[in-house]
């Protein structure tokens, strides 16, 4: 068609296209509309809606749970490990302070003096933790 227009040198003229027809609707025929979701139906959905959220909250409620372990846990072990650092310098200080060196030169210091074999007296234990007929 375009070319015939153009063959007849006016293209400003509007192209009749010819009109289709539209069926005519019979009135006497009721057109059927569907209808909206039934209450059960809508009870249905919104049942499972509300179990989906009931199952995310549950999940993220165990997430938040198990992630409040873990750094509780982290915590505990940070702690576990100052208090062994301080275990381990306690012990160091302990053996500092009971070496025999140390230990000599504070009591001479305080004036003690070694034990000479006189002053150490000897007792024998005797059989069946009785005590000695000296001693009664």
């Amino acid at each position: 068609m375009a070319l015939a227009a153009y063959i007849q040198g006016n293209l400003a003229v509007e192209r009749k296209l010819p009109n289709p027809q539209k069926p005519e609707r019979d009135p006497r025929k009721k057109i059927y509309r569907p209808k909206g979701l039934s209450v059960r139906e809508k009870l249905f959905y919104l049942f499972t809606v509300v179990i989906c959220v009931a199952v995310a909250c549950v999940i993220v409620w165990r997430y938040a749970h198990i992630y409040k372990m873990n750094s509780e846990i982290h915590q505990i072990q940070k702690q576990i490990s100052r208090m062994e650092a301080s275990n381990n310098e306690l012990n160091r200080q302990i053996s500092k302070l009971q070496s025999y060196d140390r230990l000599l030169t504070e009591a001479k210091r305080l004036g003690m003096v070694p034990v000479d074999d006189k002053q150490i007296s000897r007792i024998e234990p005797t059989a069946g933790g009785k005590k000695p007929d000296s001693a009664r």
